[in-house]
C-alpha cells in the first residue's frame, strides 16, 4: 500500500511540471482529503482539460498549457465544459491514438472539474463556480454480469487443468496455475478487489484464523475470512511460492513471472485468459467475479448489511448492485405461474 502511494505521489509530481503553476496549490489544498491515486486521476483528467482548451478553444490559441493562468481560468463559462464533454466523446492524442469515453468516463472527469473550479471558488480566487452549473451525463445502467455456479465451477476446473487451452498455453501457463488458481479462488471466495488482491503480503495471512488483513480504499485495514477449501489452496501456493528464487525482502503475496509483485493489470488478464475458455459468451473481470461473490453471499444470509460490510461498501446502495441479479431469478421462478387456461 505505501509503495503504491509513494508511486502515485511521484507519477503525480511529474505530471505538476507540464501543468499550471496554480495546480499545485489545488493538490496541496486537497491532500488531507484524498488518496494518491485520486489526485494522480485528478492530474489527468486536469491535463486533458487544459489540452483540449489550447488546441479548440479560440480564448486559449497560442498558449502552452504551462502559461494559463487563474485569469484564464475565471474566463470559462459552462458552454466551455459542456463541449469539452461532447469533446470526449471521440478524440486522439499526439501519437494519433483515438480515445471514447462512455458516459462514466465523462462524469468522472465532470466530477474532477467540479472540485477544481469548487476548491478555487471557495479560496475567492474564482468569481464563479462554473463547473456546478453543467449537467451530469445520464448515466445507463449496465446489466450485472456474474457467474453461475456451473461456470465458476467450469472457471476453476480450467485453472486448474489447463482445459481448453492450446499445448504451447498449456507449456507456459503449467507453472503458474496453482499460483492463478488461488487468485481466481480468493475473489470468489472473499470478494476482495484486485488492487487489494494485489497489495496482499505474505503476513497478511493467518491460517490460525484462516483470515487475511486488507488494506481497503482510502488506507483503511480490515481482517477479512476464507473457508477451509480456500486455505488448503493457500497453502499450496505458499509451499510452491517457497521454491522460487524470489528476494527475501520481496514479501508481496502474488508474484509475478519476475518474482515482484504482481499488477493490476496482470490479474485482469489472467483472469480474463481462465474466462475466455469457461464463458467465451461473458466479458468476466476482477470485478465481475466480486459481483458474483456478493450475489452468491446475499443468496446464502439475505442480509444486504452483511455483504455491504463485507464488500467494504460505504453506501449500502452500491452494494444492491453486487445482486441487483438476483432480480432476474425472480423473474425466471414465476415464469408460468399465471396461464392462460386454467386446468
Amino acid at each position: 500500500y505505501l509503495d503504491r502511494n509513494r508511486n502515485n505521489m511521484r507519477k503525480l509530481n511529474e505530471m505538476l511540471a507540464d501543468l499550471p503553476a496554480f495546480c499545485s496549490v489545488f493538490f496541496i489544498g486537497i491532500q488531507d482529503t484524498t488518496t494518491p491515486l485520486t489526485r494522480l486521476n485528478y492530474a489527468v483528467d486536469l491535463k486533458l482539460f487544459f489540452n483540449y482548451l489550447v488546441t479548440y478553444e479560440t480564448a486559449f490559441y497560442g498558449k502552452e498549457i504551462k502559461s494559463i493562468t487563474m485569469s484564464d481560468i475565471d474566463g470559462i463559462d459552462a458552454q466551455t465544459i459542456e463541449r469539452f464533454l461532447a469533446y470526449l466523446s471521440y478524440y486522439d492524442k499526439d501519437n494519433g491514438e483515438v480515445f471514447t469515453n462512455s458516459e462514466r468516463g465523462k462524469l468522472r472527469k465532470l466530477s474532477t472539474l467540479r472540485a477544481f473550479f469548487k476548491y478555487f471558488f471557495n479560496k475567492d480566487m474564482l468569481k464563479a463556480n462554473v463547473a456546478s452549473k453543467v449537467k451530469s451525463p445520464k448515466l445507463h445502467e449496465k446489466p450485472i454480469i456474474r457467474l453461475e455456479p456451473q461456470e465458476t465451477a467450469e472457471l476453476l476446473y480450467s485453472c486448474e487443468t489447463l482445459n481448453g487451452f492450446s499445448e504451447h498455453q498449456k507449456k507456459y501457463n503449467d507453472k503458474y496455475k496453482i499460483r492463478d488458481n488461488a487468485i481466481i479462488s480468493l475473489f470468489l471466495t472473499t470478494g476482495i478487489r484486485v488492487s487489494e488482491c494485489v497489495g496482499l503480503n505474505v503476513e497478511d495471512i493467518n491460517f490460525n484464523l484462516n483470515s487475511f488483513r486488507v488494506t481497503r480504499k482510502g488506507g483503511n485495514q480490515v481482517i477479512l475470512y476464507f473457508g477451509e477449501d480456500t486455505a488448503e489452496i493457500l497453502k499450496h501456493y505458499l509451499a510452491w511460492r517457497d521454491t522460487l528464487n524470489a528476494p527475501k525482502e520481496e514479501r508481496a503475496l502474488f508474484l509475478s513471472s519476475r518474482n515482484k509483485r504482481m499488477m493490476v493489470r496482470t490479474m485482469e488478464y489472467l483472469v480474463k485468459k481462465y474466462a475466455l475458455v469457461a464463458t467465451p459468451l461473458k466479458h468476466i473481470t476482477p470485478h465481475k467475479l466480486r459481483s458474483t461473490y456478493g450475489t452468491n453471499l446475499y443468496h446464502e444470509t439475505n442480509d444486504i448489511y452483511i455483504v455491504a460490510e463485507v464488500l467494504g461498501h460505504k453506501d449500502v446502495n452500491t452494494t444492491k448492485k453486487h445482486y441487483a441479479a438476483i432480480d432476474d431469478d425472480v423473474r425466471r421462478s414465476v415464469a408460468g405461474k399465471v396461464k392462460l387456461k386454467q386446468d
